[in-house]
């Protein structure tokens, strides 16, 4: 081998860059270790939040003090190998920027018909298309009847597009408009949340556009309050200050409105049945009666009075709030206050009113939340005074009385409106509400005079925490539209810590099986192997951590499945040098030989195998492009030290002509002189594997796939209990409750995995927060008595009992996960068949090898279909799965192209043989490499899927049936679908005119 003396500094330098990289990650943790020790230390384990903010203040002052070699953890903690959800907790959503909203604002909430129609239209069609909903929209505008104009003076052609749109444009010119206003609000959208989220505090964040939709992805790891990061992303920040009216300025109207209401409800109440009944007990009679009377009663006190009888106040005079209401009971009277008969009470100047509801608080008295109801003075153009805009900077403070509050500050503009207002309010003895999300937080009287400088305060019920993140999403300003989130998922740090536990345990298990198994079986050459292997795992984890790559529980996956990649490669030089060998030549012409001889196998094996993983790495989301990163990152790295590392230990180990014969005394004469007809018994092989792939699709078309939430919407939570339970039995009880839900066991018999479809077009905090309540009351029964909703969504460190994960994806972005798993599946057969046909030139290879993953894929899916129900793991189709489809793809493509490979070897330098001679040499002399192989890859693979994490037990045991089943076709389907194609063209592979015929 040349430049022995650069290789060598390169391998040094790139293990001493690599291991200065890692340790970055070895101080963090540290730091944070000794930082729990201290917090424990502190405050027992019954104080979660004081332990949290302990544990920050000890960072905290040492964030810039040298801890090892001048590393500071601030640096350390930049620079660390980042942990992805899955082992670290926190929280991963797509946020979808309602285009809606935008349309709406650019077209100055246009009453136009056809403009509102047409949105109507759109938000239909998205249910069931690809496009987005701004090509939606234009499609049901162009689709309505009339000569519909986008810049009509009552859409697109207003005050807010003014020397945008003119008059005359068509509209197609219209539309490049509207897309680029759509664009720059989305790029303002995901500006305004990177700009919260960079003061939110969580380390490691990543927030991205995903494309050019209005979608943006936001990852959080350890993101530990997930109420909070919600409210935090959710939250439209549309802040505005309104002139509000007196009590008395509207209690007439509040009178005259339940009247109007009880006259409304008598009119529609049908008459009722009178039924007599009998009963045999006079006690069980009085009871009955009791409990009508009171029932009668209270309905009676309803009918009579619908709005009084739900208050728990009324207002005082001189005070904005018109009266105090339980917070259950806001629905009710929100609908009586949109009647139109109600709302035909106001007079012509209070006709635009508003009715708004204050920040909820907690009434003691009534041991319920409680909100007051304001009346905001609205105009005709329905825009407030003054809005959220004008603040230019905002900071948590507290007021006179020691409250929390929020101080702002407002530009010159907005300073001389407050002014105004202030003003007013002080000679009127009236009130300003400030309204954030049409909650009002605080409605202020004035009492010194109009406020000048711009500067004002909100103050409420507040925790620290709030007011800090109220500062924060006002300094960020308001999103340009509602965001919803369409998919989000949710890990406790429990679980990702069981994760990091088990990964571990599993990896190290099979490196060492690994290790062990190539000194058994290769001798010394097998310990040079384990070397290269060693720091084949150091340079993945030093890429990793240099490029600031997510390490997920896939992505461990990943790096495991490159060991059995790594050792694949070592196995090929090591069974082309035993061969040499064997052929009488001298050991070192051997070990040149095998080494040049091996080169072409391995490339063409890891490049398709590399093919698929860049499909993954397109096509994937989240953990899945973890998985694809370390498996493309592994590759690459696997050649590096299976050529050039493993190939300077045996020229430094022989260079004094020492033996390495590359086995052991076990292994020396294994796979020797084996002579297997395989094309012979290819008959017997398509019977076998006929019969297997009807019986798959007969389960494919007739029983299904257990489909995840990735591919049909829905939410699914982990509930972890603090006794074995019945799954069964519970996922009845949450039919009950849902009406429709999934129960199943997942991990041990304390764990389950419940999936549901309630409501799963609807989405906000609100249908979220409404599920999970229900979730809790479900299953109240089988928790602990004392665990309240608060315990059961907590999301706190040594969590042992309650909701531990939460995935949700709406059927929208399931539409979509579907559509990109389904081009990544063909895309990376279409890039397979085209890569072998390249390579081999002839189109028969590639049939054979399209034809070997076909079978592959179709017996897997079959496995799923006819096991899911019985298996006692998940085995949805889902994100995982289709990234063990791609990597079953790529594994059965790397057997095949090893034997192709050799076959088109064996052709030229067997010319006289016949062709059935040829192939069954060829794999009857890669059978060795195959088998140690695949029994390699299925041993890392067993230890993962029995001592690894649950969420990753499917993906595994798809890529165990891939193994098997790809093992299988390299033999008994790839080679003699090729053979029999070109037997049937009567084409000679060696080019040459004739064939010498000899006995075999």
């Amino acid at each position: 081998m040349q430049n022995k003396g650069l290789i060598t500094v390169f391998a040094i330098l790139f293990g001493l860059v690599s291991l200065y990289q890692l340790s970055f990650t070895y101080i963090a943790n540290k730091v944070e270790d000794d930082a729990k020790v201290f917090a424990d230390s502190k405050f027992p384990a019954d104080q979660p939040e004081e332990r949290d903010i302990a544990e920050l203040r000890y960072l905290d002052s040492l964030a810039k003090e040298p801890v090892f070699l001048g590393i500071d953890y601030k640096t350390a903690k930049e620079k660390e190998l980042n942990k992805g959800l899955d082992l670290k907790g926190g929280i991963n959503v797509i946020l979808q920027i309602s285009v809606k909203d935008i349309l709406r604002g650019l077209a100055n909430n246009s009453k136009d018909a056809a403009f509102n129609q047409a949105l109507a239209n759109a938000t239909e069609l998205q249910k069931s298309s690809q496009d987005t909903y701004l090509e939606s929209f234009f499609e049901a505008f162009e689709a309505l009847p009339g000569d519909n104009r986008l810049a009509s003076q009552n859409i697109f052609f207003n005050k807010n597009l003014e020397g945008e749109i003119e008059a005359s444009m068509t509209n197609d010119q219209v539309k490049t408009k509207i897309e680029d206003k759509i664009d720059e609000a989305i790029t303002s959208a995901f500006e305004v949340l990177r700009k919260r989220i960079d003061k939110f505090g969580v380390t490691q964040p990543n927030i991205q556009r995903l494309g050019k939709s209005a979608r943006i992805l936001v990852e959080l790891p350890g993101a530990k309050d997930i109420e909070r990061t919600k409210n935090l992303l959710q939250s439209t920040a549309q802040l505005e200050f309104w002139e509000v009216y007196k009590s008395e300025e509207m209690s007439g109207f509040i009178i005259q409105a339940e009247q109007v209401v009880k006259d409304l409800t008598v009119a529609e109440t049908p008459e009722e049945e009178v039924q007599d009944t009998t009963a045999t007990e006079d006690d069980e009679i009085n009871e009955l009666l009791k409990g009508e009377d009171a029932e009668e009663a209270e309905i009676a006190t309803e009918k009579d009075n619908p709005i009084q009888s739900k208050m728990i106040s009324g207002g005082f005079q001189g005070s904005p709030i018109l009266a105090t209401f339980a917070l259950k009971d806001t629905a009710v009277i929100n609908s009586y206050l949109r009647m139109p008969q109600v709302r035909a009470l106001l007079p012509a100047d209070q006709r635009n009113t508003k009715f708004v509801w204050g920040k909820p608080e907690y009434n003691d008295a009534v041991l319920e939340e409680v909100t007051g109801l304001y009346a905001l003075k609205v105009g005709r153009d329905g825009e407030p005074p003054l809005g959220g805009a004008v603040v230019v900077d905002a900071q948590q403070s507290y007021d006179q009385v020691g409250r929390v509050a929020v101080d702002m500050q407002m530009n010159g503009r907005g300073a001389k409106i407050w002014e105004e207002m202030t003003g007013k309010a002080f000679n009127t003895q009236s009130q300003i509400a400030i309204v954030l999300d049409d909650i009002v937080y605080s409605a202020p009287g004035v009492t010194s005079g109009p406020i000048s400088g711009g500067r004002s305060s909100i103050t409420g019920d507040f925790t620290i925490t709030e007011g800090q993140d109220l500062a924060n999403v006002l300094r960020a300003g308001k999103l340009p539209a509602s965001a919803e989130i369409i998919q989000g998922e949710v890990v406790g740090p429990t679980l990702g810590q069981e994760a990091i536990d088990s990964g571990i345990f599993s990896f190290v298990l099979a490196l060492a099986f690994v290790l062990l198994w190539m000194i058994f079986y290769y001798g010394k050459a097998g310990l040079f192997a384990d070397v290269a292997l060693v720091v084949n795992i150091l340079f993945i984890f030093g890429i990793l951590a240099g490029l600031g790559a997510v390490l997920t529980l896939p992505g461990i996956a990943g790096i495991v499945l490159t060991i059995g990649i790594s050792v694949d490669a070592n196995v090929l030089i090591f069974e082309r040098i035993r061969e040499e060998l064997a052929k009488g030549k001298a050991q070192k012409d051997a070990i040149k030989d095998g080494f040049n001889n091996a080169l072409s196998s391995i490339l063409d094996a890891n490049i398709t195998t590399g093919l698929t993983g860049l499909i993954l790495l397109v096509f994937g989301t989240g953990p899945i492009k973890g998985f694809a990163t370390t498996l493309l990152i592994g590759i690459l790295t696997s050649l590096f030290t299976a050529i050039f590392i493993t190939r300077l230990f045996i020229d430094s180990y022989t260079k004094n002509g020492k033996p390495l014969p590359c086995s052991t005394s076990f292994t020396k004469n294994l796979f020797k002189n084996v002579n297997i007809n395989f094309l012979g018994k290819r008959k017997i092989a398509y019977v076998i594997s006929g019969i297997l792939i009807l019986i798959s699709l007969g389960s494919l078309f007739t029983v299904g796939l257990n489909q995840g939430v990735d591919f049909v919407g829905g939410r699914t939570y982990t509930v972890r209990f603090d006794k074995d339970v019945d799954a069964p039995k519970i996922q009845e009880e949450l039919i009950a409750v849902y009406g429709s839900a999934e129960a199943k066991t997942y991990g041990g018999d304390n764990q389950l995995k419940i999936t549901t479809k309630y409501k799963v077009d609807d989405s906000g905090a609100e249908v979220d927060e409404e599920i999970e309540r229900m979730l809790y009351e479900g299953l109240k029964s089988h928790l602990p008595s004392d665990m309240t909703y608060a315990d059961f969504t907590a999301d706190s460190e040594g969590k042992e009992v309650g909701r531990m994960e939460y995935y949700k994806v709406s059927p929208t972005i399931a539409d979509d996960i579907k559509k990109s798993s389904f081009w990544a599946v063909l895309g990376s057969l279409i890039v397979v068949f085209l890569y072998i046909l390249l390579r081999f030139r002839r189109w028969q290879f590639s049939l054979g090898a399209v034809t070997a993953v076909f079978h592959d894929v179709l017996i897997v899916l079959g496995i799923f279909s006819l096991t899911y129900k019985i298996m006692p793991f998940n085995m949805e189709i889902d994100q995982s799965f289709i990234a063990a489809i791609l990597t079953v793809i790529g594994y059965s493509l790397n057997d095949t192209v090893v034997v192709f490979d050799r076959i088109r070897e064996y052709f030229n330098e067997h010319s006289s043989w016949k062709m059935n001679r040829v192939i069954n040499a060829a794999l009857n002399s890669t059978l060795s490499r195959t088998l140690n192989t695949s029994m390699t890859t299925l041993i890392v693979l067993l230890c993962i899927f029995f001592l690894g994490a649950e969420s990753i037990r499917g993906l595994i045991f798809a890529l165990i049936v891939g193994v098997l089943v790809g093992t299988y076709s390299s033999l008994f389907i790839a080679t003699p679908v090729m053979y029999d194609t070109v037997k049937k063209k009567g084409i000679d592979l060696t080019d040459k005119k004739k064939e010498v015929k000899t006995e075999e």
